[in-house]
């Protein structure tokens, strides 16, 4: 029985590889997307800087003040999370999570690795109209609400 456990470990982790590394093909590395590397220290629980020089309202000249709106903790099955977005005008120049707490160590690893995807998803959708990432679906869902928060509180659609 040890052994055929220690077959399905190494499957799921060859096939969570598969699709990282799949998903990833299509999409910048998440260091280019102005987001520490996963596995870094601190990589999902500190803010970051917002990249204003990212998606299209630096490229169409979007205009208004900066705003900055954090949507609401979010309670998930393995934690919670906040997300905090920046916005010109009504184009998202940048997402953050200033709050994660995880429940045990894999679940802090898989944000750490899956954050960075759903912001690159936030940004390219220009809203929380966004896919999920597979393997981790209780904080993608945790992540679309709580973006969905901070785009009410800042009047984006």
């Amino acid at each position: 029985m040890k052994r055929a456990g220690w077959y399905l470990i190494a499957g799921a982790a060859a096939g969570f590889a598969g699709i990282i590394g799949f998903h990833g093909s299509g999409t910048a590395a998440p260091a280019a997307l102005g987001q520490p590397k996963p596995g870094s220290a601190g990589a999902a629980a500190a803010p970051s800087a917002p990249d204003r020089t990212t998606g299209p309202a630096a490229r169409a000249g979007a205009s208004g003040p900066v705003r900055t709106a954090t949507g609401k903790v979010e309670q998930y099955g393995y934690g919670e999370l906040s997300v905090t977005v920046t916005a010109r005008g009504n184009q998202i120049t940048g997402v953050s999570v200033p709050l994660l707490r995880t429940a045990e160590p894999y679940s802090q690893q898989l944000a750490q690795q899956v954050i960075p995807m759903l912001r690159a998803e936030v940004l390219a959708a220009h809203g929380a109209q966004i896919h999920g990432v597979s393997g981790a679906t209780y904080t993608s869902v945790a992540y679309a609400q709580s973006i969905q928060s901070a785009l009410d509180k800042l009047h984006i659609k």
